[in-house]
This record gives structure tokens, sequence and C-alpha cells, in this order.
């Protein structure tokens, strides 16, 4: 488990059992960005059940692609859309590297266009954020809500979002079903 101090991202957040908030129960969070001011997020472990052409309205229409599913990214700023891939698309100018083989932009012509072209697996359009004002990720961490974990875009990429949770709790070694579940965070 690493130490967490402003700067640290970028870092994945593993929940830990006891999380209590719907929202963030059994997730594996790839943390952006951490200052003073706060924090941002993406969860990446959570795909939607529903084909994103039952979701997606755009002006004008698109032919979203029936096999693409979005990724919840978090509950803040829903309406919003976020791409997090593994090798560079779109305009480089409208992207950057969160961790060496993850990139992340919020290019409109990039999500139209992942849409409408058949699901990879090297990209996935995230809708909403996790977001923590400042001292509240802290307030989480201390409270021992969140294990942490280096970023491996084979984990987040390459691993199913079912078995995503617990592969990650595996690599720091430890057995989900042993940690203390206490009472709860959030």
């Amino acid at each position: 488990m690493l130490a967490m101090s402003h700067g640290t991202a970028p870092i994945l957040l593993v929940s830990m059992p006891q999380m209590a908030d719907p929202n963030f129960a059994r997730t594996v969070i790839l943390l952006c960005e951490y200052t003073e001011q706060g924090a941002f997020g993406l969860v990446v472990n959570r795909q939607m059940t529903e084909p994103a052409w039952t979701l997606v309205k755009t002006d004008p229409p698109v032919t979203v692609d029936p096999q693409v599913r979005l990724w919840i990214g978090g509950p803040v700023e829903p309406q919003r859309t976020w791409v997090l891939m593994t090798v560079s698309q779109g305009p480089e100018d409208e992207q950057r590297e969160v961790a060496p083989g993850v990139l992340l932009s919020a290019s409109h012509e990039l999500t139209l266009q992942l849409l409408q072209a058949p699901p990879s697996r090297q990209a996935r359009i995230l809708v909403g954020y996790a977001g923590w004002g400042p001292g509240q990720l802290e307030q989480e961490l201390a409270a021992s809500g969140w294990l942490t974990l280096g970023v491996d875009p084979a984990l987040i990429f390459g691993v199913s979002p079912e078995d995503m949770w617990e592969t990650a709790i595996r690599r720091l070694g430890a057995d989900p079903a042993a940690l203390q579940t206490s009472s709860g965070v959030h």
C-alpha cells in the first residue's frame, strides 16, 4: 500500500469492503488529480448494462453502435463524458497522459467517434466522475475507506469490470474476505 499525500496522483483507490456508499462499494478509482483544493478520479470498474444507444441523445443525432456500453465514472456531473484510453486518439491537445499507458480526454468529437465505432478494449466512455472537496479524501483514507495501488493499464483495460475490485485487492496481497468489515465510511 502506498502512502498518500497531495501530488501522489495518479494512483488507484480500491474501496474497502465496509464502504457503505453505493456509488463506491467494490470500486476501483483512477485518482487523476489530488491537490489541496480536492481530488478528481474516475471509477474504472462500473460498466452500464444498458446499451449506449438507449441512453445517448445527441444533436445532431448520431448512429450509436449497438454494442457500445458506457461506464459510470462517478456520481458527480453524470451528464459529462470522459474518454479513458490506452493509445492516443484524436487531437493531442485534447488529451493528457494520466499515467504511463493511460490517457484521458474530454473531447466531444472523440466521444462521438467512439460511440459510432464497435467497442474497443483500448478505450471507454465514462459518464460522471468522483470528486472530493478539500480534506475529504484525507478523512476517508484516515478512516480506512480506501486501499491504494499503483496504476496498471493492464488491470484497468485487461480485467473484466466484475473481477477488477477483487483482483486489485489480491494484488495487494490481501484476501477480500479477510479484510475488516467494521462500520462503513461515507
